[in-house]
């Protein structure tokens, strides 16, 4: 069997956070290589269950096999954004121990030649996580409009350079389609200026897009509020991010539900009528209220471990 290779990042902090007790339900929202789920079962077995959902049909296979022998443990082929669904499809009314995501993509998705996450090899442009899906950086590179491209690589990637990258794509695409990582990669060179930087010209770009294409953001948002509904007293939200805007809608949202909060269509109606808001009693209260981050020692080991956050808060108040 190929290995399917990723680095679960600070694999003992982020699981250490959930407190596994046996004879509780956890859950792994972004299964990988199945490095966290392996240490959850280790904790949680014989009688705590585990559900972990992946899109990555790769991840699944070798994680599936690598997991073989623990019977309490469900996979499921499917994005995390589905994990209320699929708990009220089963009748799971509640998550009782924790659950745990890992936002970054794995080692395995960014180094795969025919996946198109990078920028080092030349590929077709793909970016999806979920190859069932039929929207691909193909599809952002070659049929969003100039304005939006920029909107994107502004937001999503931080680009400073945003306009003239949009600019030059616009261009080359009038010419002919944009089909490889290379192609991409040779029209941002020639719009970017030559400056002093450790970060690869096409990084952020090849971020923004990766983000559109796979819905990254929204999805946090979305899920995030919808498992905190599921939670159930006690129970443990772990969460490892990988860059400045994951971290920040994860910190926002502990932020947020760890004080006293307003419900958003509720001031809406209550403000129309000139009635009193009601502010309702915190939901989470934080494990730590700085994120922790990877020691030296596994930075040397895994690099793209600098720039990880884990950040974890306990469901409390239902």
């Amino acid at each position: 069997m190929e290995e399917y290779k990723h680095y679960p990042v600070m694999l003992n902090e982020a699981v250490g956070a959930l407190n596994c007790t046996d004879g509780k339900l956890y859950i792994d929202a972004t299964l990988g290589g199945g490095g966290y789920s392996e240490l959850i079962l280790k904790q949680i077995s014989p009688n705590g269950q585990l559900i972990a959902f992946d899109v990555d049909e790769a991840a699944i296979k070798y994680a599936g096999e690598k997991l073989k022998d623990y019977k309490n443990l469900t996979i499921v082929n499917e994005s995390y954004t589905n994990i209320k669904k699929y708990l009220e499809k089963n009748k799971i009314k509640e998550i009782t121990g924790g659950i745990v995501f890992d936002l970054g993509a794995s080692s395995a998705q960014l180094t795969s030649k025919e996946r198109g996450f990078s920028f080092l090899s030349n590929s077709k442009l793909d970016m999806r996580f979920n190859q069932r899906a039929d929207f691909s950086a193909y599809d952002v590179v070659n049929d969003y409009r100039e304005d939006e491209l920029v909107r994107i690589f502004s937001e999503y990637g931080e680009e400073r350079f945003s306009k003239r990258i949009a600019k030059k794509i616009a261009e080359k695409r009038k010419i002919k389609n944009i089909v490889t990582t290379k192609e991409l990669t040779d029209i941002i060179f020639e719009a970017t200026p030559r400056i002093k930087s450790k970060i690869h010209p096409a990084t952020r770009v090849f971020q923004a897009i990766r983000i559109e294409v796979n819905h990254e953001l929204d999805n946090i948002k979305n899920t995030l509020n919808e498992v905190l509904t599921l939670l159930s007293n006690g129970a443990i939200l772990s969460v490892v991010t990988f860059h400045s805007l994951e971290d920040r809608i994860v910190k926002q949202f502990f932020k947020y539900y760890s004080h006293e909060w307003i419900d958003a269509q509720e001031r809406s109606i209550e403000y129309a009528r000139g009635g009193i808001i009601k502010y309702n009693k915190p939901l989470i209260e934080l494990i730590n209220k700085k994120p922790i981050t990877a020691c030296e020692e596994e930075i040397k080991i895994n690099p793209p471990s600098r720039s990880a956050k884990l950040r974890a808060a306990r469901r409390i108040n239902k």
